[in-house]
């Protein structure tokens, strides 16, 4: 049995050592032993004016938006209610807007309030 840890990745046990390093056969993700000592840190989402976001706050938008796949555009100054912040994808911020609904958004588009 090994005493080495999971992948961080994908979590598989099938973990190797090459020389200071440590490999997944599986998603061929490499990392130190360090690495996986000091664990996977948080992502900080910050706004356009370096506030630090998380779940539940309000912001509102800094700039027109086009919304993808519609004609209408998200105005400047639209306060959006109990955002959720995401990790996967290019978009920060979960979120439904009244009159438009659920919504994607960049967190460097938006103020928090």
């Amino acid at each position: 049995m090994s005493n080495l840890p999971n992948c961080p990745k994908c979590n598989s046990e099938y973990v190797y050592e090459d020389g200071n390093l440590l490999v997944c056969p599986e998603c061929a993700h490499e990392w130190t032993l360090t690495e996986a000592e000091q664990g996977e840190e948080q992502k900080v989402f910050k706004d356009a004016n370096g506030n630090v976001l998380s779940d539940g706050d309000t912001v509102t938008v800094i700039k027109d938006l086009k919304v993808k796949g519609s004609s209408s555009v998200l105005k400047i100054g639209t306060k959006v209610k109990n955002i959720r912040l995401v990790e996967d994808g290019d978009h920060d911020i979960d979120c439904k807007i009244d009159g438009f609904g659920a919504m994607e958004l960049k967190s460097e588009f938006v103020k928090k309030v």
